[in-house]
């Protein structure tokens, strides 16, 4: 992620090179077509002494949340972004003076921009929203450069918050300062329920200094009285029933109120592409499945896992080289027979290229790079499992597994995005039956999944109704390179792979 400025030489050389002197550190291309990165918190402030590989700061780009490290020995001179601003691609993120011999005063002041430039293009140190009132945003103890207060309910040294997007985005808008959020995730990585948690807590503290307040008030007015008409004391439950009714009708102003929030990085990401599919015209194609044997397989692939993961130190030995899988999942499968009947139909994992001036064509892709959206707390990402159609079930599982647990947490890399040939999205994890999947321009076909429901059908050739566990595959294909008949027959051999998962034992290599 770190920009190379000084193109491909080596760490040590290009900072004896420019010792003493101010270099400005940018934000390198990090590929995929991404053109800008959202800055979600600063390591480091001006003045800062940075190691080579020490955290700067940590950025999402449309794609995955990334920790940008130094390259150089020096002091972070300036920050040219604010927490939660766009950071540009190629264009300078931090100012490091490298570290060397000492400088002259009239050259320390030529690397350091003077205080009315420096207050119009970037702070001295990352600028957070909080509570504050208006009278106090003035001395924020960030702005001028002190360490935070000791008041936190949560203390963290130098103040690294570790969250997601999405988590940053709820605080921001609700104006909560994630400092002083106690994270109950991994690691202390603070998730959304931790700040409405501290929300609530906010919000009942407020009403208590209310109450007490109301209270006192009350108190006085009631000795006043006293001293003058002591039958003529209000009760104080009427007080406390006015007091509730008109917080409540505060609380529903406020929430009823409209709003306009910018777009996350995920978001403007599926924004572009989804815009950019609008090009694509699709060809739909829906069938139904029985699931019944691959059920039926399923369980006794999962009994035999459960065994070998109480069975002695070698056969534990043989689960851990598989991936250390204790339990399968369908999806593994799903994921499987789509390699498969790739093979035999390889237009389903090319992509078009087109180039102006130059006439359409078609890139077959050996890699067999399988996509599989999921639903993380930054958004809708689809990472995706390389070389499916080299791996077994149990390898694929393992992997589907990393990716899940790396979204969750959104640590999911560069790498685990990129290279994508083919999608399949198992809607029927949330609900849903009957879907039309959109597809992204670098691929040609993608696959959804609905819900496993229990239903009546006839009995092969007789009239005798049985119950089967069916569900639907919807698939949508680029109509301008596959015709009709192509994706009936790759989803025909889909249908016939899960449902005799024996023939997927067949075919694999």
């Amino acid at each position: 992620m770190s920009d190379l400025t000084d193109g491909a030489r080596g760490f040590k050389t290009s900072a004896i090179q420019a010792q003493g002197e101010t270099v400005s550190y940018k934000l390198a291309d990090i590929g995929e077509g991404i053109t800008e990165c959202e800055v979600i918190q600063w390591f480091v402030k001006p003045g800062d002494k940075v190691a080579q590989f020490d955290k700067i700061c940590e950025v999402a780009s449309d794609k995955a949340t990334v920790e940008i490290t130094s390259r150089y020995d020096g002091v972070i001179k300036k920050l040219y972004y604010k927490d939660n601003d766009i950071a540009l691609v190629g264009k300078p993120i931090v100012d490091i003076e490298l570290e060397g011999e000492s400088t002259s005063p009239d050259e320390s002041e030529s690397n350091v921009p003077d205080a009315a430039s420096e207050s119009k293009t970037a702070p001295e140190a990352p600028i957070v929203n909080t509570n504050a009132s208006a009278d106090s945003a003035d001395k924020s103890p960030v702005q001028e450069g002190h360490a935070a207060p000791k008041d936190y309910s949560v203390e963290r040294t130098n103040d690294v918050v570790y969250a997601t997007p999405a988590v940053r985005r709820i605080a921001r808008e609700s104006g909560i300062d994630l400092r002083y959020v106690a994270g109950s995730g991994k690691d202390g990585r603070i998730l959304k329920e931790d700040v409405h948690r501290f929300a609530q807590g906010q919000s009942d503290k407020q009403s208590d200094k209310q109450s007490d307040k109301q209270s006192d008030k009350q108190s006085d007015k009631q000795s006043d009285k006293q001293s003058v008409e002591p039958a003529q004391t209000e009760p104080e439950s009427s007080v406390a029933f006015v007091q509730a009714n008109s917080s409540g009708a505060d609380a529903a102003t406020v929430g009823d109120q409209d709003r306009v929030v910018s777009l996350s990085p995920i978001q403007r990401a599926m924004f572009r592409s989804m815009t950019e599919s609008l090009s694509i015209p699709h060809f739909r194609f829906k069938d139904e499945i029985e699931v019944d044997a691959l059920m039926q397989a399923r369980s006794r692939i999962n009994s035999a896992l459960k065994q070998q993961a109480l069975a002695p130190a070698p056969a534990q030995l043989q689960a851990q080289e598989a991936g250390g899988v204790d339990k399968m999942s369908f999806m593994p499968f799903f994921i499987k027979a789509a390699s498969l009947a790739l093979s035999q139909y390889p237009i389903f994992n090319a992509r078009v290229l087109m180039e102006a001036g130059a006439a359409p064509q078609l890139e077959y892709r050996a890699a067999h790079n399988i996509g599989v959206a999921m639903d993380t707390p930054g958004g809708l990402i689809v990472p995706n499992i390389k070389n499916v159609q080299q791996k077994s079930l149990v390898q694929i599982a393992a992997e589907l597994r990393g990716l899940v647990e790396r979204g969750k947490v959104g640590a999911l890399t560069n790498g685990d995005l990129r290279g994508g040939t083919f999608t399949l999205s198992n809607v029927g994890m949330i609900g849903g039956t009957y879907l039309s999947p959109v597809i992204v321009s670098s691929e040609v076909c993608i696959g959804a999944i609905g819900r496993v429901q229990r239903l009546p059908r006839f009995d092969g050739d007789s009239d005798r109704v049985v119950a089967r566990n069916v569900l639907v595959t919807s698939w949508s294909a680029d109509h301008r390179v596959v015709d009709g008949a192509s994706m009936a027959r790759f989803a025909t051999l889909y249908k016939t792979l899960l449902e005799q998962p024996e023939l997927m034992l067949a075919r694999m290599r």
